[in-house]
């Protein structure tokens, strides 16, 4: 995703092309979210959403590696929409249910953790393919990437659906966990939501926007070359591999409101100082000052954020909640790819847009005091021998 933008610029796609294609394919995404929500509530296994995912997502690479038309493009990005909705479901709700006693926010800071390793390496390899000018290859890499999930994930299944029926029953009738009537459980959630679709819309406009701006250029900064963007992508990514695990960890102990914050002021300075290196002629400098507070911010919100979520959430309605969760990525890669996009195009120049997702940030800040801890994660049913190797990796409680 980080590379689509620079790969489809490079044969004279407009920023506005690239960012509806990454809309469209968000949009189709929305739907299928939703239905693997409510499928793996009904108690569905976690296995085969991801199963069809990597189907998904090789078809789609072998599409996008030879597409020359925005028809091409199109078609790429609807499969891969697809499967993103698949596929974030079902492994945010695994996570919980695999952590055996190891609180689940942990989990989710290991998780994305892994993630970020693997963003990070992905990039490093674009990178290199960019200075050899041979930027589609990242289509077959992850072709090989989704193989070796799809043999995995054959090899070792998630938990299945029966187990997620009887972990929810015997989590509803827990003295521990807060019964609320079925129609008021969404109502805690919307201030994450909220706060989530500012967070991922910055999220969205690094893989869509930013490496646009960087090649065009702003007011008075020279624009880079595609290597030169790359390279400026691959070290945030870099410093978010860095960064994702002691943050995460450090977070897991601490409320989610304290690391919602923290990441929202992130994103804010972040966007300001990307913002203000446009009008500089030195102001690569700047780019490259803002990319710390930014990694920051996304190593404390993935985690976080997806704790929120279970934290409130009822157990049997978490499928649905995670998809709606995954929603907010949807939203914002429709909306902010558009709006980017034609932003740019208008302005030839990111100085508005940043300026205003900084500032959406901080509007978000007041919605931080509605969110308590309203549910225990509960994972005694949970058949899978991983609680220690959880225990080994996270460290003592």
């Amino acid at each position: 995703m980080f590379m689509t933008p620079l790969i489809f610029h490079a044969i004279d796609f407009s920023a506005s092309q690239v960012g509806s294609g990454l809309a469209i394919a968000a949009l189709i995404g929305t739907v299928v979210r939703l239905l693997c929500g409510a499928l793996l509530d009904r108690g569905l296994s976690c296995s085969w959403p991801v199963r069809i995912t990597t189907l998904l997502a090789i078809t789609a690479d072998c599409v996008l590696i030879r597409a020359e038309s925005y028809g091409g493009y199109l078609i790429g990005q609807l499969l891969l929409g697809c499967a993103a909705g698949l596929y974030w479901p079902a492994i945010e709700l695994a996570v919980p249910l695999s952590c055996g006693s190891v609180p689940s926010g942990r989990g989710y800071a290991l998780v994305r953790s892994a993630d970020a390793l693997g963003i990070g390496i992905g990039a490093l390899i674009g990178t290199v393919a960019a200075t050899l000018d041979t930027l589609r290859v990242v289509y077959a890499v992850e072709v090989l990437c989704m193989g070796a999930v799809l043999v995995l994930i054959s090899l070792q299944p998630l938990i299945d659906g029966q187990t997620v029926r009887d972990l929810n029953r015997a989590a509803a009738n827990s003295d521990n966990s807060v019964s609320a009537p079925s129609q008021a459980w969404l109502l805690p959630l919307l201030p994450v939501l909220g706060i989530s679709i500012v967070a991922t819309g910055i999220l969205a406009l690094q893989q869509s926007a930013l490496p646009l701006d960087l090649v065009r250029g702003g007011v008075a900064r020279p624009g880079l070359s595609e290597s030169h963007s790359s390279a400026l992508i691959a070290l945030q990514l870099t410093l978010l591999v860095s960064l994702q695990w002691p943050v995460g960890r450090w977070l897991a102990d601490r409320s989610v409101a304290f690391g919602l914050g923290l990441s929202l002021a992130g994103f804010s300075l972040g966007c300001g100082l990307i913002a203000l290196s446009s009008l500089f002629e030195a102001g690569t400098a700047l780019v490259l000052l803002a990319l710390l507070p930014m990694a920051f911010a996304q190593a404390a919100f993935l985690p976080t954020a997806t704790e929120a979520v279970i934290e409130e959430t009822p157990p049997e309605h978490r499928g649905l909640a995670m998809a709606l969760f995954s929603q907010c990525f949807t939203v914002s890669a429709i909306v902010a790819p558009l709006a980017g996009g034609a932003l740019l195009d208008a302005q030839n120049n990111g100085v508005v847009l940043w300026l205003l997702m900084g500032t959406a940030c901080l509007t978000m800040l007041p919605a931080l005091r509605n969110l308590q801890p309203r549910y225990r994660n509960s994972t005694e049913l949970n058949p899978i021998n991983s609680e220690r190797i959880t225990d080994a990796i996270a460290g003592p409680h």
